[in-house]
């Protein structure tokens, strides 16, 4: 039956369970990956006190800020094999994806080592056990980033299961290394991060497996096109992460608690917000395929808030698991209800963006929110102390919403975005041949 004659409400169902079953082992590759193995970290070091706390989260959001400097690549390499899937060679861009990877990992990692120490000064009181982290995290950091070089291969094919074994597999490894390091060993934070390295890197020797078995000809490096293809999603992790770091500083002007809180409480919030990211990268790999995303708006808008009522619900109960003092962590999360809700439409409707050539606008948007929230920030803590610091993040979503929907013309989920690969016209996105 010609899909015109399928009713549109059985078309959007469709869709929308192709979306979610899709999403979902990348939800658990995130939770597992990204979530979980900071959150162990986050718990194992909790008994060494509130200084370990801190610097642990410190050097968790440096590896994000890292990898925000990196997913230019996996994100391109993600777009430009869902659009050449049958259509042209995919060794090009698997070549350029590991040329890349060498020179970005040495970019990173050896500056970041050597800085060690005063990066760690800029963001904690506590500036010694927050380098001896670094010292470990960012050295593995070349490690991290192959894993997403090869997960962003096995994305670009439609494979979103292998990812999500590998990262349990990670996870697992993270779960029983991290008591044996930290408590066996008596290597204190150095024993986490050591630990994690070394779980990933294991994993990768594994997933590697997945990609070497790939046979594809052609020849050259397509570096330009990728890294023009992925820069709008790196540009906007890394302005995600920046800012991140930013308020950590606010933050720590209140004091070492405070900062130990703020982290608890987002690593808390993670697991929820990876739903965002799961479909975000799953309406990415849809769109790139030339398959409809659905409606990511609505996914989005109505996964922030079941995603809101579960973090007031399980606040206290969760938090009280890594502090005996869960109270900055609990008033974070019962406030991130009005951060969540705009958060997930922005992040979900991102992926159709940056598929169809449309990334920049999603920069734009999220550049935007932070010009408004982090002077919002500082205004409002000063006058609410750290809960203003909450509202500020809760006003910058919605402003970034608000202009990655300003063209509702050229929306996503619209008929130009469901079109199939026959029909595509020479105004939409080239398909990477």
């Amino acid at each position: 039956m010609h899909r015109n004659a399928i009713p549109l409400n059985v078309v959007y169902r469709n869709e929308v369970i192709a979306m979610l079953r899709l999403a979902l082992p990348i939800y658990v590759e995130l939770l597992t990956a990204v979530v979980a193995v900071g959150v162990i970290d986050l718990f194992w070091v909790s008994g060494l006190g509130a200084a370990a706390i801190a610097a642990v989260t410190v050097g968790t959001t440096a590896e994000y800020l890292a990898y925000g400097l990196f997913l230019a690549v996996p994100t391109g390499i993600t777009v430009l094999i869902g659009r050449r899937d049958g259509t042209a060679p995919l060794a090009p861009v698997i070549r350029t994806g590991w040329a890349l990877w060498a020179a970005f990992s040495l970019a990173i990692a050896v500056p970041g080592v050597l800085l060690r120490e005063p990066l760690a000064a800029l963001f904690t009181d506590s500036p010694a056990l927050t380098a001896d982290f670094f010292l470990i995290s960012l050295a593995g950091l070349p490690v991290f980033f192959a894993q997403t070089v090869v997960d962003g291969i096995l994305k670009g094919l439609g494979n979103t299961t292998t990812p999500m074994r590998n990262a349990l597999i990670c996870n697992g490894l993270v779960i029983a290394l991290d008591p044996l390091f930290i408590y066996g060993l008596d290597l204190g934070v150095q024993g986490a991060a050591l630990a994690t390295v070394l779980a990933r890197l294991i994993t990768l020797l594994i997933a590697l497996l997945s990609v070497v078995r790939l046979r594809s000809p052609g020849r050259g490096l397509v570096a330009g096109t990728v890294i023009r293809t992925g820069l709008p999603m790196s540009g906007d992790f890394l302005a995600r992460s920046l800012v991140g770091m930013a308020l950590v500083e606010i933050v720590a002007g209140f004091g070492t608690a405070e900062v130990a809180g703020y982290g608890i409480g987002q690593k808390i919030m993670l697991a929820g917000v990876m739903v965002f990211y799961a479909l975000r990268q799953a309406a990415m790999i849809r769109t790139a395929r030339s398959e409809s995303a659905g409606s990511p708006l609505w996914l989005g808008l109505g996964s922030g808030a079941v995603v809101a009522i579960v973090l007031n619900v399980a606040a206290t109960p969760v938090a009280g698991l890594f502090t005996a003092d869960p109270e900055v962590a609990v008033g974070f999360l019962r406030w991130m209800t009005l951060y969540l809700v705009p958060f997930g439409g922005l992040i979900a409707v991102g992926g159709v963006l940056q598929a169809s050539g449309r990334g920049s606008r999603l920069l734009a948007a999220t550049l935007a929110g932070f010009a408004v929230q982090l002077p919002l920030a500082y205004l409002l803590s000063s006058w609410l102390g750290v809960t203003g610091v909450w509202l500020s993040m809760a006003a910058g979503a919605s402003i970034s919403l608000a202009g990655a929907l300003a063209r509702r013309a050229d929306a996503p989920g619209s008929a130009r975005d469901r079109a199939p690969r026959s029909t595509r016209t020479a105004a939409d996105p080239p398909s990477g041949r």
